[in-house]
């Protein structure tokens, strides 16, 4: 072989190399929303309470390590129809600690630091650890919020995408899956410079404005809109539209009177199963948008520019992705005069 040839050989090599991510090695200690946690082996039992955790751990290939899931808001991703089928689905909203600790699991992963922290819902961080059993939090719902304060958490600052893949790399590393960890970053970090180059493409109107509305209680009480922090920040924000809800919290009440002030021109509602208030329903949603004295007079009605998108995408997760998609494509056969 010539030189040129070996010199050739050895650069294909380093290449290769470099491509291939590195193996997690054990005991794995890593700091998650303010805590320490010890991994000493890749988990074998896992139980995720939200949707955000059960769908990376699908994405990274892992699902044969799930063994209980909780907290739904919408179906699964299709892609994951197959897998998700053969899992227990302990709950589909708030699973008990018991009913978590029953399926014997050696991690809890968690989408909400409400569900598992400091005044936990289904238990504390602790309460977990006294038993021997690892907890994590993915970080979209800690790095930059204060779950202390308001009703789901205040942002300290604009969520970020960035929080969703550093949450996908940590769990890549704590199973020891970080090529799979890599390659669904690459993914989706296309998907969302591709949204956002469409987005760009369409010259929408520079004052364009939107409220994102969850859900209500109830037709008497005011709606769960998005603050303009969260991920429908985000979007908004990647696409030059203004929220009309200047608050911080991640999902305030706010009157639909002071709504109608804003007069926002695009309305984007919550698609979900979860049947826990009466707005969760979309038709109830509809209903309310048309028939309200007050909520039918807003221009985002009048025109018919009301956006339905999957509940699960509004939150701070790798749906957050596919929401972005979702409001770009609604927005494409759309116009809009001045």
């Amino acid at each position: 072989m010539t030189l040129a040839r070996r010199l050739l050989a050895v650069l294909s090599l380093i290449t290769a190399s470099s491509a291939v991510a590195e193996t997690t090695h054990y005991p794995l200690t890593m700091m998650n929303c303010g805590r320490d946690i010890h991994v000493d082996a890749a988990p074998d039992r896992t139980v995720t309470v939200g949707q955000s955790a059960t769908e990376i751990l699908y994405a990274l290939g892992l699902a044969d390590r799930v063994v209980g899931t909780s907290v739904w808001f919408t179906p699964v991703l299709p892609e994951f129809r197959e897998a998700n089928a053969d899992i227990e689905r302990i709950a589909d909203n708030d699973p008990s600690f018991e009913a978590v600790v029953n399926r014997r699991p050696d991690l809890v992963t968690a989408q909400y630091e409400w569900h598992i922290g400091p005044t936990g819902s289904v238990a504390t961080r602790d309460q977990f650890q006294d038993l021997g059993i690892d907890t994590y939090i993915m970080p979209a719902d800690c790095d930059t919020k204060d779950n202390a304060t308001g009703g789901d958490g205040t942002r300290t600052a604009a969520f970020s995408t960035d929080s969703v893949y550093k949450g996908i790399q940590e769990l890549a590393t704590i199973f020891d899956a970080n090529d799979a960890g890599d390659e669904l970053i690459d993914e989706l970090k296309e998907r969302e410079e591709n949204a956002i180059s469409r987005a760009e493409s369409l010259s929408l109107p520079d004052d364009l404005s939107a409220v994102f509305w969850f859900s209500s209680p109830d037709g008497s009480s005011d709606p769960y809109v998005a603050g303009r922090l969260g991920a429908p920040g985000y979007m908004m924000d990647k696409l030059g539209i203004q929220n009309v809800i200047r608050s911080d919290e991640e999902w305030p009440t706010v009157g639909w009177e002071t709504i109608a002030r804003a007069d926002p021109d695009l309305i984007v509602i919550a698609t979900m199963d979860r049947r826990r208030y009466a707005a969760d329903s979309v038709e109830t949603k509809r209903d309310f948008l048309h028939h309200d004295p007050v909520a039918s007079q807003m221009s985002a009605v009048k025109n018919d520019h009301i956006i339905e998108m999957d509940a699960h995408a509004m939150s701070a997760t790798m749906r957050t992705i596919h929401g972005l998609e979702t409001l770009v494509d609604a927005l494409s056969g759309m116009s809009f005069s001045r």
